[in-house]
């Protein structure tokens, strides 16, 4: 035995030494021997060290370290590539490294890179799917989806989403389904695609009206779905539907009021958040591969990171473009009513992101909205404003204030 086959056969003993230790191992003493241990048996140690790889990148003394934790993450990404292709973990772990990786990339601004990273992962899924290792044709394409949206490619976008929706089908209650169908929705909507976009919300809602009739959903979800349904039926110019679903929305409402939710749920703000934020696309730049935009229908946990960060970033630019149009005496009411809902619903999404509780910061902004409709005295700006607030006040759970304003938004005419 020479020198380097003994301090081989001592680096190993010293790995299997950490593995033995009593009590669970650092995550970075696990990568130390594992990065020993699947270099002498990979086909047992190679997935071990891609887990505790990715683990590595998300520990605290990186968090603030990007460039460290994308080398993490690239590492995984390489020993994953390697796996054996006869482990039937191969495709699960390949996409989980692939998708750390791009979140990293994404962070640093990396786009082009992410990607092709984003289209690896999709690639990997299908070739699992084909040998039997994952259970949907569509595995690792969702984040694919979201970034071609962030960058106006609805067209591709909506296709992805509808062949993941598909792959899901038949839709059921149990599925929980209301982030693939929203994606899928909002890419429809952004290509122009605005029946198909309706008929696929239709699903959706018919699916969660079957959860509210099992007391498998709450209340306030199938209201926030009914409105917002109300506003795409308003955009096609079909009034009757759109007055149906409000209608609909109302009776739950006004059950809301007198009993509250059937059943105690957890924070659902961000069904809520999604859908708002959705609903204010139009006011926002169209995006392109230069200038990315967050892919609404989304939450924003799943935008790209510097696409998040640069929409919160602009928000205390627009605070003071709409306070200087507020300002201004010569300033059209119809254009600052515009701001100041783009300006609301990203103060929605900011404050989703700080905290749970809504109420007392955001209630001035609503009012204000409100406010501001009745001075323009159009009751399709109004009808606007009071269902903005109404749909608020169900999510802060205040349900009669709710249902006072959603009521006199169903009274208004209209045109």
């Amino acid at each position: 035995m020479n020198h380097s086959e003994k301090v081989d056969q001592d680096a190993v003993l010293r790995a299997r030494t950490i593995l033995l230790e009593s009590g669970r191992p650092s995550v970075a003493r696990q990568v130390e021997a594992y990065r020993v241990l699947s270099a002498v048996s990979p086909l047992t140690y190679g997935p071990k060290l891609v887990e505790a790889l990715v683990s590595y990148g998300y520990q605290p003394e990186v968090r603030d370290l990007p460039e460290a934790r994308l080398a993490r993450h690239a590492e995984a990404v390489a020993v994953a590539r390697r796996i054996d292709e006869g482990d039937p973990r191969r495709t699960e772990l390949l996409v989980r490294a692939l998708d750390s990786y791009q979140h990293g990339l994404y962070a640093l601004g990396r786009r082009t890179e992410g990607l092709a990273v984003c289209e690896e992962m999709a690639a990997a899924g299908r070739w699992g799917f084909d040998h039997g290792q994952v259970q949907s044709p569509m595995y690792g394409h969702w984040r694919l989806s979201e970034v071609l949206a962030e960058e106006g490619r609805y067209d591709e976008a909506a296709e992805i989403c509808g062949k993941s929706v598909d792959a899901m089908r038949p839709l059921t209650p149990e599925d929980n389904s209301f982030w693939s169908v929203v994606r899928w929705v909002a890419a429809l909507e952004a290509a122009g695609r605005q029946e198909a976009a309706i008929d696929a919300f239709a699903e959706l809602v018919d699916i969660t009206r079957a959860e509210v009739a099992a007391d498998s959903t709450a209340l306030a979800i199938q209201v926030w779905q009914l409105t917002h349904q109300a506003r795409m039926l308003d955009t096609a110019d079909r009034r009757s539907g759109a007055a149906a679903a409000r209608q609909e929305a109302l009776v739950l409402l006004a059950e809301l009021d007198l009993t509250g939710e059937r059943k105690s749920w957890s924070n659902i703000l961000s069904w809520w958040v999604t859908l708002l934020a959705l609903s204010g696309r139009s006011a926002e730049p169209v995006p392109d591969a230069q200038t990315p935009g967050p892919g609404f229908g989304a939450p924003y946990l799943d935008w790209s990171t510097d696409v998040r960060h640069a929409y919160f970033e602009g928000l205390e630019t627009l605070e003071e473009q709409v306070a200087a149009l507020r300002e201004d005496p010569s300033t059209p009411l119809p254009e600052l009513i515009a701001q100041h809902r783009r300006l609301t619903v990203r103060t929605a999404v900011y404050r989703e992101q700080r905290h749970h509780r809504i109420l007392k910061p955001l209630r001035p902004v609503f009012a204000e909205g409100v406010a501001l409709a009745r001075r323009l005295g159009e009751p399709e700006s109004l009808r606007e404003a009071l269902t903005d607030r109404a749909m608020f006040l169900v999510a802060a759970m205040q349900y009669g204030e709710a249902y006072d304003d959603f009521r006199e938004a169903c009274e208004l005419p209209v045109r």
